[in-house]
């Protein structure tokens, strides 16, 4: 049995180790509430990253494309833009998930090929998960400066300061 099968059959211990440290990143009281509460509606956070965490190791046992990992991403790195991450502490869950399967699966599973073919999956999972990322700080940042812009546009003209094209 190789490195994928194994990574498949421990799929459960992995994506937990890997949830649980997804959710050291949050403050205390988050992370505990994070890992305690089952329910989706009550906490769409932790079921949300979760489900994608889930899918993301589906994906690499099936050696998915990369835009099949871009779109089991999405979801979790627009919820960490939102928060007060880094773009390094908002993507790094990602290269955690390296150490947690040199942990998981049997040292004598792992052919230094199948773990180069796995690293590598993983190295552009990370760099999705930035662009990803990114993107939407940049969406963020635009819609707040939008926000400004309209309200100062809104306060001048409430002011009587803005002259229209053709007011004179």
């Amino acid at each position: 049995m190789g490195l994928i099968e194994q990574l498949l059959l421990n799929k459960e211990a992995i994506v937990n180790k890997w949830f649980s440290r997804v959710v050291e990143t949050y403050p205390a009281e988050t992370a505990r509430f994070l890992r305690s509460q089952k329910d989706p509606f009550a906490n769409p956070v932790g079921q949300t990253t979760l489900e994608s965490l889930r899918t993301l190791v589906d994906l690499l046992g099936a050696d998915a494309e990369a835009k099949a990992f871009r779109e089991a991403l999405d979801p979790v790195l627009r919820i960490r833009a939102i928060q007060d991450f880094t773009p390094a502490q908002a993507t790094r869950f990602v290269f955690d998930l390296k150490s947690i399967i040199r942990e998981s699966v049997p040292a004598d599973r792992q052919t230094a090929d199948e773990m180069r073919r796995i690293d590598h999956m993983i190295d552009e999972m990370a760099l999705a998960a930035f662009d990803i990322y990114m993107h939407c700080r940049e969406k963020i940042f635009d819609l707040k400066a939008n926000e400004m812009k309209s309200r100062t546009y809104k306060a001048f003209a409430r002011a009587g300061l803005i002259k229209e094209p053709g007011d004179e």
